[in-house]
């Protein structure tokens, strides 16, 4: 330090333990302020909330309109409607659009969007994209574009306040706006920090102005919390799915068939999108909705678009595929713990396009056939996951009579289980799954013909749709016995149908196995003929009488208990038949005179 007046160092200078001291507490206060500097600039106020750079949200690097809806939304007025009420009522709050796979959520959550920016509302669409900082971004664009000043931006740049309530002070404090976040597949991501979504004290909260929108797989109250309005999608109707079909493809047939083609393929938009986009197109080898109906028993995987090589790597490929769409669940399943998950899945696909009965899962079957260590807890997690993501589902059981006990059902969408059954394709493990669940079905069919009284009932219907491929596959063994007996069950429980599909397939295997004048046999043409009678097939039931009772005569003899009974019977269902004829001949009378 000079003095530039005298040219001379001042006295003090030359005091070197002074100087030195000057210049330590200079170089400490200097290098503090610098950490401090730092340490606001990459704070992490309430649970790890970073600071944002102020120019990153006032630009945006992408798009915020919501994309736009090529066709009309057919069969979800209901829940237009609702999602409009809540934002043209102006209390604000949060509502999820929930469902699995395919089931057509953004496209509902675009058709909310332009109605409520053909209202006046401020319309913002984000796209979830498993990065929690970048959903902080562009909520903080959106609050921004709706007039978050650029001087409470500062404050959360600096680590002055937290960004996530900065952002939702404004946002409650405003009105008039609709924000979109689309595919939140993975909630308990969002943050910030690892706050559970129901909490509402992270990015998604239901406490705005206006209305908060997200779509999710995730379809569990538990997530989301009591105060967000859940609207789990279905399945299309029938109607509305051949709307779908005639809209994309107006000239490839009638209503009727466009609604039978919506039916087959399980009133999912992904699938009648996929159809309907096929039939349009001039050089597509199947131009009819009948014909594509026809074609999908050989062509399903091709029609469909089961294997789409970038499907299963790209996300945005894969929401348009009909098969990889469920993959993503499967995957954020697998990555949340639910190991379990997708091999259940691929069990219950295996089974028959009915209710499956819960006990019938059990730890045993999943390891005998696939191989993997299973607990009751592991497999009840299983479940309960492909619950969560939409994928299973627990009908209501049917009507069975108040004394007979409730079973739990288990269902997959007929458009899941058939596209995950195409995709199990590898012989060997399918051949070890397939011997498991034959030996499990055969088990669970004998514990229900020793329970007692009504309270095998329930689970003699729910057994019943299944056993046929089973009988197919298991063909070298005769179970016949215990299958006539489930079909005694039936008979009790008032499961007509159920019993006559059994009563054939026992038949079939005793005319098999025994020849057709085995007493057993003749014995299953009696008792197939009385089920035919119950189901009010009184032609078809007389006629296989009278041979059964020709049968009977010849190789049991007249005076043979069974032979009187098919004689009786045979009696009787002459009679009902006559009475029908007599009934239809009285209603053909009543017609003309009215008609005269």
């Amino acid at each position: 330090m000079t003095n530039y007046v005298t040219a001379q160092p001042p006295k003090w200078a030359e005091n070197t333990v002074v100087v030195w001291s000057v210049f330590g507490a200079l170089a400490v206060v200097s290098l503090g302020l610098l950490f401090w500097e730092r340490r606001l600039g990459a704070g992490e106020p309430d649970g790890g909330v970073r600071s944002v750079p102020l120019g990153r949200i006032a630009v945006g690097g992408h798009s915020m309109n919501p994309p736009a809806v090529s066709a009309r939304v057919r069969g979800r007025e209901a829940e237009l409607e609702r999602i409009s009420a809540l934002v043209r009522g102006g209390g604000g709050g949060m509502v999820v659009v929930c469902g699995a796979g395919g089931l057509g959520k953004t496209t509902l959550a675009a058709e909310a969007a332009a109605r409520a920016r053909g209202e006046g509302q401020v319309v913002v669409w984000i796209r979830w994209r498993d990065d929690p900082e970048q959903l902080g971004q562009d909520l903080a664009q959106a609050a921004h574009v709706l007039g978050l000043p650029d001087s409470r931006l500062e404050e959360a740049r600096t680590g002055r306040v937290a960004l996530v309530d900065a952002v939702w002070e404004h946002l409650a404090a405003v009105t008039g706006w609709l924000v979109v976040v689309d595919n939140v597949d993975a909630p308990a991501r969002v943050g910030p920090g690892s706050g559970r979504p129901d909490a509402y004290r992270g990015w998604l909260r239901p406490h705005g102005g206006g209305v908060l929108l997200v779509t999710s797989r995730d379809t569990s109250r538990q997530t989301w919390g009591p105060e967000a309005d859940l609207v789990r999608l279905q399945p299309l109707a029938d109607d509305a799915g051949a709307a779908v079909l005639l809209d994309a493809a107006p000239h490839a047939g009638t209503a009727a068939e466009a609604e039978a083609l919506a039916a087959r393929l399980g009133g999912l938009p992904l699938g009648l999108n996929a159809a309907g986009t096929y039939l349009s197109v001039p050089t597509s080898r199947h131009r009819t909705f009948a014909a594509y109906r026809h074609a999908l028993g050989a062509e399903f995987a091709d029609l469909l678009g089961a294997e789409h090589p970038a499907a299963a790597a790209d996300p945005a490929v894969a929401r348009r595929v009909v098969r990889h769409t469920w993959d993503l669940s499967l995957d954020q399943l697998d990555q949340d713990g639910y190991t379990l998950a997708r091999p259940v899945l691929q069990l219950l696909a295996l089974l028959e396009p009915a209710p499956v009965p819960r006990t019938l899962v059990t730890p045993e079957l999943v390891t005998d056939a696939t191989g993997l260590p299973a607990t009751a807890s592991t497999v009840d997690a299983a479940l309960a996951g492909l619950h969560q993501y939409g994928l299973l589902h627990t009908p209501e059981p049917d009507g069975t009579g108040a004394t007979s006990p409730v079973v739990s059902r288990l269902q997959l969408h007929p458009l899941v289980r058939e596209v995950t059954a195409h995709a199990l394709t590898r012989p060997e493990p399918m051949t070890t799954w397939l011997t498991a669940l034959d030996e499990h079905l055969a088990r669970a069919v004998e514990a229900t013909t020793d329970m007692p009284g009504r309270t095998g009932w329930p689970l003699a219907r729910l057994l019943a749709p299944h056993l046929p491929a089973h009988l197919d596959r298991s063909a070298q063994h005769d179970s016949t016995d215990t299958l006539a007996n489930l079909a005694d069950i039936l008979r009790s429980a008032g499961a007509a149908s159920e019993e006559h599909l059994l009563r054939r397939r026992v038949l079939a295997e005793r005319e098999r196995i025994l020849g057709p004048d085995h007493p057993h046999t003749l014995h299953s043409r009696f008792t197939l003929a009385n089920a035919l009678s119950e189901l009010g097939e009184h032609r078809q039931a007389a006629d296989l009488l009278r041979e059964v009772l020709a049968d009977h005569e010849r190789v049991l003899g007249p005076a043979h208990p069974l032979t009187l009974a098919t004689r009786n019977n045979l009696a009787n269902a002459q009679a009902r038949l006559a009475q029908a004829g007599r009934q239809r001949r009285w209603w053909q009378l009543s017609r003309q005179r009215r008609e005269a």
